[in-house]
Formats: C-alpha cells, sequence, structure tokens
C-alpha cells in the first residue's frame, strides 16, 4: 500500500500512472486509490494483440477522472469489461463509456452500457484476442474472470496479487467461492494471474490451491471457534480469535468472510 510514516504526508506509489507491459497481450495502468480492502489500488487491464488497432479495458476502476483520462489515451476503446461491479472496478466505468464511446459489459445488467451483458462461458471476440468468460461467483454474485488461452487469467477480486480476498456476504457465498477456485486450479500450468489488486502472479492453479487450502483451514478455525464461544457467538466474537494475529484496520473486512463461514457452516453453502 501506499503511504508515508509522517502523520499528513503520504507517499506516491512509483507505479501509478504508468502503463506497464505484463504479457504479450496484457498492459496495466494503477489507479491511485490505495486501501486496506484494495492494496496499493485497483489494477485497469488493457487488452489487445500486437496487430490491433483498439483495445478491450477490463475494470476501469473508480470515478477518477485523471485516471480515465491515462487509459483513454493509450488508444481507441473496442469494449469495457468488468470482473464484478464493486465501486473501485465500476464506478468510473459510466463515465469512461461516455468519454471513450465504447459499450460496458458485465454479468450484472446493472453494470452493462450500451450493450448485452456476459454469460458464463461465452467468448468474446475484441480488439484481436478471444477472450473466454467464466464465471466464478464467490467474492461477489456476479464475479467473473476472462482467460486469455494459453496466456493469461483476469481475476478481478476473486484472486489477488498477494494476500487472501473476502467473501462478500450476503451477496458471496463461500460455496460457490470453493467451487470457483477448483475451476481456476483446473487452468493449464503457467496461466498467469492478473489480479485486480497487487501484482501479477505466474500459476493461476497453484494460486487457486493455495487459496482453497487457506480456505479450508481458515473454515476449521472459525468452527473451532463457534465451539469454543458455545456454539452462537457473533461474527465479531469468532474475528476476535480467528483473526487475532490480522491487523485490526482488516477486522470489519474479515467480518464478512466470517458471516459468509458461519452460514456454510449452518446450510452447508
Amino acid at each position: 500500500m501506499s503511504g508515508s510514516p509522517l502523520i499528513g504526508a503520504r507517499a506516491a506509489h512509483p507505479l501509478y500512472g504508468e502503463l506497464r507491459q505484463i504479457t504479450p497481450h496484457a498492459a496495466v495502468l494503477l489507479a491511485d486509490n490505495p486501501s486496506p480492502m484494495t492494496l496499493d489500488g485497483t489494477n485497469t487491464w488493457l487488452l489487445k494483440a500486437p496487430d490491433a488497432t483498439s483495445y478491450v479495458v477490463v475494470d476501469p476502476g473508480p470515478l477518477d477522472h485523471a485516471h480515465l483520462e491515462r487509459i483513454a489515451a493509450v488508444g481507441p476503446v473496442a469494449e469495457i469489461l468488468l470482473t464484478h461491479g464493486h465501486p473501485d472496478h465500476s464506478d468510473g466505468a459510466r463515465a469512461f463509456s461516455e468519454l471513450v464511446k465504447a459499450p460496458v459489459r458485465a454479468l450484472d445488467p446493472t453494470f452493462t452500457y450500451g450493450s448485452e451483458g456476459l454469460t458464463d462461458g461465452e467468448v468474446v471476440t475484441s480488439a484481436g484476442l478471444e477472450l473466454r468468460v467464466l464465471g466464478t461467483p464467490g467474492h461477489t454474485s456476479d464475479s467473473l474472470c476472462f482467460v486469455i488461452d494459453g496466456e493469461a487469467v483476469l481475476t478481478g477480486d476473486t484472486v489477488l496479487g498477494r494476500g487472501t480476498t473476502i467473501v462478500a456476504h450476503p451477496d458471496g457465498k463461500l460455496g460457490d467461492y470453493f467451487q470457483s477456485l477448483k475451476v481456476l486450479a483446473e487452468l493449464p500450468e503457467n496461466t498467469a494471474v492478473l489480479p485486480g489488486h497487487g501484482p501479477e502472479l505466474q500459476d493461476a492453479g497453484e494460486a487457486a490451491r493455495r487459496y482453497l487450502a487457506h480456505r479450508t483451514q481458515r473454515l476449521e478455525q472459525v468452527r473451532g471457534a463457534v465451539e469454543a464461544l458455545g456454539g452462537s457467538p457473533t461474527p465479531r466474537q469468532v474475528v476476535e480469535i480467528v483473526y487475532a494475529d490480522v491487523d485490526r484496520v482488516l477486522w470489519p473486512a474479515a467480518e464478512w468472510s466470517v458471516r459468509a463461514q458461519l452460514d456454510y457452516l449452518r446450510t452447508g453453502y
């Protein structure tokens, strides 16, 4: 995260505003919206084949006009795709759509603008690429990933570049999240992760399996805390035990995941 040890001061992240080419078909611009939830900020991905004349933009990010103008300056935009509707990914989408005259496509029709929505299994053909849409609910019910076959998967908040994500209960469901991670775990070896926050990762399958192991361990810790607390604890009481070694600034976010875990223990989903 960006920041400074001096009260009232803030150090600029060295990569804000800098277009970085990560794979042959994917470049990234980092939005200047750091927080405990967004890490260094939101990654806006710009995708195209080398000989294409326009881009697909994934997750324009917050309503930050300077950031949106930097994206627009890279080149013409054919389509705008959203991994999910959380504000740090989608708030700038409508304004960016109007700026570059390109439609916004998402799973949730609330965030679709000027075109059809997206569906699981669909192949988006644009900017010289074929992007395979994976429905990956769990973080949210509308979470999607986009696969550039043989190269990378854009994971939004389903898999982050560092740390782990939350299951945003009640919209997000832990049962869904387990299934989505299993789908990602089956991607070919060395499929890179291009996440919504944090650095890129080398292997999506390895990252998903690590997430599965972590979630399973946390679930068992929550189960143990419930038993220790007498069977009907509040999410906050569980957080204070299971996340005792985690910075308290993250406890409100941890409560979302704990609510999802408690629901899973009650219902099996």
